[in-house]
């Protein structure tokens, strides 16, 4: 058996930059733990997939001349997008409430989306009403792919193209290929992230690792709110990818983490079974600061209203078993996270619970829809035998 029919991964970019932040991190995303989502990553799907089938919409029928058509389908669309969406995030295992009020917010992207789209075909600034079917479907011929597979040949390195657009000279010749990658987040302030541009350069030199024949090719994040685009530019990080994949095959015994401010203390989803962002706030004196928190509790009285008394507790060691520390707050249990505890509490469940980004600025510490509840079951260094709970 060949080491690739054995080994049977590829890096993604996604597992990339979660590797590269904390090899403990990558680890526990890869064992199958109970998956989360929230609002953002729901729009921006909806938002993406809108794009896709307006690029791809049957215009058969129509006329070269007719507009008025395409506001209503982005509209038909993107409703549609958004239920499907719904319903996935409902079934995701961690999710905050869902809220309906962001399909305004979900609008506004996918009219920058289309805007970009535009100004690629020549005519920026124009609004959908006025957009020709002549027009789009000019837009669809500079289409060489939409959300494809793109993968080395041996298989060990990956990605999901959004999208593959030709540019085209004054005579309408392929002079390039270019590479867009749509982005729903906040628009960077000068240049992209580190992670962004290592993403956008894997996705440009996988394709030029299979085309040997290729026009030049670049590689840009198009960021749908404003609507930017920002230029991925840099060497070749092929060779870096192999490297970085060599050593993130899976083992038994957990990864080694990298804690900090970046890490532990930022955003991570998988904190409800790591020890050491808890032990690094600890020792960094950053243990339940901040007007949103994450802490580990027990639970000493629970209301039906959602009303509660939480006792904080601390690590007693790097394992991450929990120590009450005798501080006792008031809190409110709301949403999602009220059926979470609610459920833990009928299932017989009795331990510390892990709770994130708890609202810690009032007197009584709120701990809304958007907040996790989960069972306190750190992964100790040598594996599941080591779980606190």
């Amino acid at each position: 058996m060949s080491d690739t029919e054995k080994r049977q991964f590829s890096l993604s970019p996604s597992a990339w930059n979660r590797w590269e932040a904390c090899p403990r991190q990558y680890w526990l995303s890869r064992q199958r733990l109970p998956r989360k989502t929230g609002m953002a990553a729901a729009l921006g799907t909806a938002v993406h997939a809108s794009i896709e089938d307006l690029v791809g919409v049957d215009l058969s029928g129509k006329e070269d001349s007719e507009a008025g058509w395409l506001p209503s389908e982005m509209e038909r669309v993107l409703r549609t997008r958004w239920e499907e969406e719904k319903v996935a995030f409902h079934a995701t295992p961690r999710h905050p409430d869902w809220k309906e009020d962001k399909f305004g917010n979900a609008r506004k992207q996918q009219l920058g989306g289309v805007e970009l789209l535009l100004r690629h075909a020549g005519a920026p600034a124009l609004h959908p009403s006025v957009v020709s079917v002549a027009l789009w479907r000019r837009i669809q011929s500079l289409v060489i792919a939409c959300e494809g597979e793109l993968r080395t040949k041996d298989g060990r390195l990956m990605g999901r193209l959004d999208l593959l657009l030709a540019d085209v000279d004054g005579d309408g010749k392929v002079s390039g290929w270019k590479v867009a990658d749509l982005k729903t987040g906040r628009t960077p302030d000068k240049k992209l992230s580190e992670t962004v541009r290592r993403q956008l350069l894997l996705y440009r030199d996988i394709l030029l690792s299979n085309n040997t024949d290729h026009p030049p090719v670049s590689a840009e994040g198009w960021y749908t709110d404003g609507p930017k685009v920002y230029l991925a530019e840099g060497e070749s990080v092929l060779e870096q990818a192999y490297a970085a994949w060599q050593e993130m095959e899976v083992t038994e015994i957990p990864m080694k983490p990298t804690p900090g401010e970046d890490t532990c203390g930022g955003f991570c989803d998988w904190k409800a079974w790591c020890p050491h962002w808890w032990t690094w706030r600890k020792d960094s004196g950053k243990l339940h600061a901040g007007d949103f928190a994450d802490a580990v509790v027990l639970v000493e009285n629970f209301e039906p209203s959602g009303a509660a008394v939480i006792e904080l507790c601390e690590p007693a060691d790097v394992s991450g078993r929990p120590q009450p520390t005798g501080v006792a707050l008031a809190a409110t249990f709301e949403g999602n996270a009220k059926i979470a505890l609610e459920k833990l509490l009928t299932d017989g469940y009795q331990g510390a619970v892990f709770i994130g980004g708890v609202m810690t600025s009032g007197r009584v510490w709120r701990i809304g829809g958007w907040c996790d509840v989960l069972p306190w079951s750190p992964i100790a260094d040598h594996g599941d035998e080591g779980r606190t709970s």
